[in-house]
């Protein structure tokens, strides 16, 4: 799928429609941002969103995502069908976030350890001890948002789990 081909598809579609961006940015209920960034190629229009555009430029969403309107490729199915792969391909790329919250907590953990081991260099004075004091609270505060953000992750992965 060529982002750029169906951005150019999108654009002749509309055109041959009579309809400015901001037209059917409004007859779809987005910012006519959303259709420039489509027609530039930039972005796909949403799963969401896909079957009512295609129902205002009068194409398919084979033809949409094909970027053309000749015959339906025959691997293409319904229309619910390939509305359900976008949905399903979008889902795994939200699934893919989790490891980034365990690389978040990986990363508090290891500066409020930082943080800590850099409290114990302070002492003496009235002042150092405050900056001691003052690193070793957000090095608690660190490590307690680590242990919270691994516990969220796991939770849910342990619910998406029992939902599959």
């Amino acid at each position: 799928m060529d982002q750029i081909k169906v951005g150019q598809f999108i654009t002749r579609k509309r055109k041959e429609k009579n309809l400015t961006q901001e037209q059917l940015a409004e007859r779809l209920n987005v910012s006519n941002k959303t259709i420039s960034k489509w027609e530039c190629g930039k972005c796909l229009p949403d799963y969401s969103i896909m079957e009512a555009l295609c129902k205002e430029l009068e194409v398919s969403i084979a033809q949409l995502l094909d970027g053309n309107e000749q015959e339906e490729n025959p691997n293409y199915t319904q229309n619910e069908q390939v509305l359900k792969l976008i949905k399903d391909m979008e889902q795994l790329k939200k699934e893919k976030a989790i490891p980034k919250i365990y690389l978040s907590a990986i990363i508090c953990a290891i500066l409020g350890i930082a943080l800590c081991l850099i409290s114990t260099i302070f002492s003496g004075g009235k002042f150092e001890d405050f900056i001691s004091g003052y690193f070793l609270g957000i090095s608690i505060a660190l490590i307690l948002l680590s242990v919270f953000l691994i516990a969220y992750a796991t939770v849910s992965a342990i619910k998406k789990n029992k939902r599959s």
